[in-house]
C-alpha cells in the first residue's frame, strides 16, 4: 500500500483520507496545530444525513514531519497553497508523487516551478462537503469522485500503483491520459456555477426558474469553454451538452463551495479561480465580459470579507 501524506485536513482532504485509510492505506494527515487538537478530542468525523463515522488517524505537523511518502495528496485552500509548499517538502523525494486538488491551474503551476513535472500529476475531485462548526466533515451529498494522471498522459507504473491502492477506497476512481483537459474542465464547471450563483444570488435551480437565467447561464459556460479551447483543451460537444445541462438544471438546488464562502461573508478563492482564468483569457484573446463581471462582484465581496476579518 502507498505511503500517503494528506495535506490538509479540511472539507476535502479529510474526506477522501478518512477512505483511503479505512481501505487499508497508511494515510498520515499534514496538519496546523490547532486542527491537531480539533481533531484529537473529536476524531475525523464524516458526518452524512444518514451516518456518522469517526476516525483517529496519524496526524503530525510541519514541525514532525520526516522522511518521503510515496503519495502526497495537497487539498488546501489557495490562500494557504505557499505555506503548504513548503511544509510538505520535506516529504517529497525522488519517486513520490504530489496530487494536487485545488480548482483552477495556478497551483499546477506552482508545484511543477518548486518540484519539477515529474513529481507532480495533475488530480482533480469531485465532492460537497463543507467543516462544520465542531470541525467535523458534513458530507451535503452522496456522490463523490476522484481522477488523476500523469501531466504527459503516460500510463506509468506508479499510476498503476495508486490505482491499485485508491480504486477501492469507497468513492469513484479512475486515471486519465488527459489529466490536464480534466482539470482544465473541472475549472469551466466550476468558473462557471459560482458565477451564476453570485450574480443572481440562487441556486442552479432558481436561477433556471426564472425568464432568460437558462441562458445566462449556458453563456456562462460559453465564455468559460472559450478560454479552454483557446488554452489547447477544448470540450467535445457531448461534454459540453452535459455541462450545459447541469449548470441550468431545473429544480437543482447545487450552489458551489465559493457561493457558500460568500454567503457567510467568508473570504473566497476569487483570485485563483478567477483572477488567474481572466488573465490567461486576456492573454490567449478571449472575451470574457460575464466572468468579468463575476469576478468584480467577488472581487467587492473579498474586500469586505477580509476587512472584517481583520487581514
Amino acid at each position: 500500500m502507498a505511503r500517503t501524506l494528506v495535506v490538509g485536513a479540511g472539507a476535502t482532504g479529510a474526506y477522501f483520507g478518512s477512505h483511503l485509510a479505512r481501505a487499508g492505506n497508511e494515510v498520515t494527515f499534514l496538519v496546523r496545530p490547532r486542527r491537531r487538537e480539533v481533531l484529537r478530542e473529536r476524531g475525523l468525523r464524516i458526518v452524512s444525513q444518514d451516518s456518522e463515522e469517526v476516525l483517529h488517524p496519524e496526524l503530525i505537523t510541519a514541525a514532525e514531519l520526516a522522511g518521503t511518502y510515496d503519495a502526497v495528496l495537497l487539498s488546501v485552500k489557495a490562500d494557504a497553497l505557499a505555506a503548504a509548499l513548503n511544509d510538505l517538502s520535506p516529504a517529497v523525494g525522488t519517486g513520490t508523487a504530489i496530487i494536487p486538488f485545488l480548482n483552477g491551474m495556478a497551483h499546477l503551476d506552482a508545484l511543477n516551478d518548486r518540484f519539477g513535472p515529474r513529481s507532480v500529476m495533475g488530480g482533480a475531485v469531485k465532492v460537497a462537503t463543507q467543516v462544520d462548526d465542531n470541525g467535523d466533515i458534513r458530507q451535503l451529498a452522496p456522490a463523490a469522485s476522484m481522477v488523476i494522471g500523469e501531466q504527459d498522459g503516460e500510463h506509468t507504473q506508479r499510476l498503476a500503483a495508486l490505482a491499485t491502492d485508491f480504486g477501492h477506497a469507497g468513492f469513484d476512481f479512475a486515471t486519465s491520459d488527459r489529466i490536464l483537459a480534466d482539470m482544465w474542465h473541472k475549472w469551466v464547471f466550476i468558473a462557471t456555477v459560482t458565477a451564476i450563483t453570485v450574480l443572481l444570488r440562487g441556486s442552479v435551480g432558481e436561477i433556471a426558474a426564472v425568464p432568460d437565467g437558462a441562458e445566462f447561464a449556458a453563456a456562462t459556460l460559453a465564455e468559460a469553454a472559450a478560454v479552454s479551447a483557446a488554452a489547447g483543451h477544448p470540450m467535445s460537444g457531448p461534454e459540453f451538452a452535459a455541462n450545459r445541462a447541469l449548470v441550468t438544471q431545473e429544480g437543482s438546488p447545487f450552489v458551489p463551495s465559493m457561493y457558500r464562502d460568500l454567503a457567510a461573508g467568508r473570504p473566497t478563492e476569487v483570485e485563483h479561480v478567477f483572477g488567474d482564468l481572466l488573465t490567461r483569457a486576456a492573454k490567449l484573446g478571449v472575451d470574457t465580459p460575464l466572468l468579468k463581471l463575476a469576478t468584480a462582484s467577488l472581487r467587492v465581496h473579498q474586500n469586505r470579507a477580509v476587512g472584517a476579518n481583520g487581514h
